[in-house]
């Protein structure tokens, strides 16, 4: 039987790394100020969200979305032996695009080279829950045989569109920049816990409007209709969240998504090595690992290092705890993930 065993894994956050108490000082190009920019401290950062930095991209230097996912997918190749020519489809998940379309994907693929090859690129747009969702477009893909190199990656360039005043800062916290990927292929297995062995997922778009960002609204028209730099009209060009709501329903998902995922595949978190779950909120992570009742040796967090960093959260916490040493090769790892639409799922896979 075919299944679909990840082949590489590899990461890339950029250089800058931001605390939180110069966050207070930085204005909207990322500069930092001598008066505060910022209303907020570390000390309410932690507590709230348990983030102690995140990284950005240089300042001025034109760093896209894409360019984080070469380097995640460079990493990534290389970890497992490949060349950029052997990928036949590219899997990206993000919602901070290069640009409005072509989607991010295809300009990944010409910085990779393989352009003029012609594989198949992907855009998904699931926001936090991509990269779950990636997979098992991946998973179904490869079982079908329709691909056999396929490379999926999760990147964000959030820094770029933040509200950076007090009236942003419970969005603005959150997020940073990096890039996780992963290069999926076929393997001949009749061991049904071998490779990705379960892949989960949901949305209910009743949340849409919980967690969003317009820029501008195709219905009107001009689709963008207000003054980027007029302060009392700008917010719709940054993320709005209701943020008890997203808290209470992500808790709510992932709980839900990581208990189904055990009761349908008959394991228990003896078969479990790892617990990885969208990086959004310590909070969030430490409500449902209590709920769902996972031990809490086995549960696995980056983001006090990375912030939020939507779609690449799950590949850039693993490959950040196996450059520690923690994670390895042949380890179980059960990932579940939030995100707004609202969208969810989980996935088991071994590493």
């Amino acid at each position: 039987m075919i299944r679909t065993q990840i082949l590489g894994l590899g990461s890339y956050v950029p250089d800058r790394i931001v605390t939180n108490d110069e966050l207070t000082f930085l204005d909207e190009k990322h500069i930092r100020q001598d008066t505060v920019q910022t209303e907020t401290n570390d000390a309410w950062i932690q507590q709230r969200t348990g983030i102690k930095a995140r990284r950005y991209v240089p300042i001025g230097e034109g760093v896209a979305t894409s360019d984080l996912a070469l380097e995640a997918a460079k990493h990534a190749l290389a970890d497992a032996g490949l060349e950029a020519k052997d990928i036949d489809c590219i899997i990206l998940g993000t919602l901070s695009p290069d640009i409005h379309f072509p989607g991010t994907a295809v300009f990944l693929q010409k910085k990779l080279g393989i352009s003029s090859q012609g594989c198949a690129c992907f855009d998904i747009r699931q926001q936090c829950s991509g990269f779950v969702y990636g997979m098992q477009m991946a998973d179904a893909f490869i079982r079908t045989g329709m691909y056999k190199r396929i490379l999926l990656v999760g990147a964000e360039l959030h820094s770029h569109s933040l509200d950076f005043t007090t009236r942003g800062r419970d969005v603005t916290v959150l997020f940073g920049d990096g890039a996780g990927a992963m290069i999926l292929g076929p393997m001949e297995s009749e061991d049904p816990r071998s490779g990705v062995m379960y892949t989960a997922a949901h949305a209910d778009g009743n949340g849409a409007m919980d967690l969003y960002l317009k820029i501008f609204e195709i219905a009107k028209a001009p689709y963008v209709n207000y003054d980027a730099r007029d302060r009392d009209e700008n917010s719709t060009k940054y993320p709005q969240m209701d943020g008890k709501r997203v808290f209470l329903n992500a808790v709510r998902g992932m709980v839900m998504a990581t208990n189904t995922a055990l009761a349908k595949t008959g394991l228990t978190w003896d078969d479990i090595t790892w617990f990885v779950p969208h990086q959004a909120n310590l909070r969030i992570n430490e409500k449902v690992a209590e709920v769902a009742k996972i031990p809490a040796e086995k549960v696995l967090n980056s983001i006090e290092f990375y912030g939020n960093t939507t779609a690449a959260t799950v590949p850039l916490t693993i490959d950040h705890w196996r450059k520690a040493g923690k994670v390895k090769r042949g380890d179980r790892i059960l990932s579940a993930v939030f995100g707004s639409g609202f969208t969810w799922g989980a996935a088991i896979f071994t590493l």
